[in-house]
């Protein structure tokens, strides 16, 4: 645990606009001789699925209510009858509710994305040099790539290719 003061402090600041200071595996290979090997094998293990581990298991429990209220609000706009989830929280249901709004659906990304983060930071609360705090990184870190993935001009592509089928189907009727 000593050793965490030097390796959080040496993690560059994750910030959710332009490139990545690092990636992942730049990521493991500063933690390798700084935790566990029980530690270090949970976070090259890591997903934004995962559910075991300091701070994951909240985590885990937050995403989890997130995509409920998600696929909730996706089948209310698509005229679907469903039941509202059991534990709804007013705030994920604002900001899925904003990101189902967006404009296109990178920004709709964009809205979880930051959601997303915040959970996470408020999950660390007053952790700095533990695996709380460890685990915090390596979640925002997982969120990020996610994120930096994202290409607009592919996923234009994408889209015209999807609207081009739909309207050869419709010309075919």
């Amino acid at each position: 645990m000593a050793s965490y003061y030097y390796l959080i402090s040496s993690l560059p600041a994750l910030k959710d606009d332009g490139k990545l200071p690092i990636d992942y595996d730049a990521f493991l290979d500063a933690c390798r001789t700084s935790v566990s090997e029980s530690t270090y094998q949970s976070l090259e293990e890591l997903s934004v699925n995962s559910e075991k581990g300091p701070l994951v298991k909240e985590w885990a429990d937050f995403y989890g209510r997130m995509k409920e209220e998600l696929n909730y609000q996706r089948k209310v706009a698509l005229g679907m009858q469903c039941e509202a989830p059991a534990e709804r929280d007013p705030k994920a249901a604002e900001r899925v509710a904003a990101a189902m709004a967006a404009e296109n659906p990178l920004e709709a990304e964009k809205i979880l994305l930051r959601f997303e983060l915040e959970q996470v930071d408020s999950l660390m609360g007053i952790h700095y040099f533990d695996d709380w705090s460890l685990f915090g990184y390596a979640m925002k870190l997982r969120l990020l790539e996610r994120q930096n993935s994202f290409d607009p001009e592919e996923g234009r592509g994408e889209f015209r290719r999807l609207f081009h089928n739909i309207q050869q189907q419709i010309l075919s009727i």
